[in-house]
């Protein structure tokens, strides 16, 4: 994929996650606010040469981003966006986590892309 079609995939994923949540489906409404901000990750880092065909990958771009744009909220967004990952398979999270833990990974998502220009 393109950095343009990561960024378009991570729109369409933050569509997506808005409709599950609004129809109750809150295991794939987590994965598709996941899928948003895996794949803004994703658009950030390739555009940048990095790697991010994994997970692994994925948080160490994020930490790279942190460190590089002197904020550590970056490091910190992406961990409530991980949250959401592990819902889709355990379906653990609380009402109070998901209400908190939503915006912030909606704005980590506009901020990611925002870095993708």
């Amino acid at each position: 994929m393109l950095t343009r079609e990561h960024t378009q995939t991570a729109h369409d994923f933050l569509e997506a996650a808005d409709r599950e949540f609004a129809a109750g489906d809150l295991v794939q409404g987590s994965e598709k606010l996941w899928g948003a901000a895996a794949h803004a990750v994703m658009a950030v880092a390739q555009q940048r040469g990095w790697e991010h065909r994994s997970h692994r990958s994925l948080k160490n771009a994020v930490i790279r981003l942190s460190q590089e744009q002197d904020d550590p909220l970056l490091a910190s967004d992406f961990l409530a966006a991980e949250k959401f990952h592990r819902n889709f398979y355990h379906d653990d999270m609380e009402d109070y986590e998901r209400d908190a833990d939503r915006p912030i990974v909606e704005r980590f998502v506009e901020r990611m892309l925002a870095l993708a220009g």
